[in-house]
């Protein structure tokens, strides 16, 4: 199994967590989440390890499944890249 497929299993299993208010589920998936950034780091597209390294959990799950309209964060990256700055690569 890929790493983005483990990585999809446990945003998903995160979030049910999360819906449930299961806070052992929480804190081991996101443990997990964790242990798959440290373990694939150099093999993760950058935009998926700046997520999780932002724990951005809901944007790493939009990416995982094919959204191309990921909201701005914080980070600015995204405004960079629409207006064409070199900065915006890796939001």
């Amino acid at each position: 199994m890929s790493a983005e497929i483990k990585i999809k299993d446990a945003l998903a299993a995160l979030f049910a967590g999360i819906a449930r208010g299961d806070g052992a589920v929480v804190m081991m998936e996101t443990t997990k989440l964790d242990d798959l950034l440290a373990n694939h780091r150099a093999a993760l597209h950058p935009q998926l390890r700046h997520f999780l390294e932002g724990r951005s959990y809901a944007k790493a799950l939009m990416f995982l499944g094919g959204e191309t309209d990921i909201p701005v964060g914080a980070c600015g990256g995204g405004q960079a890249r629409k207006a064409g700055g070199a900065g915006g690569a890796s939001a």
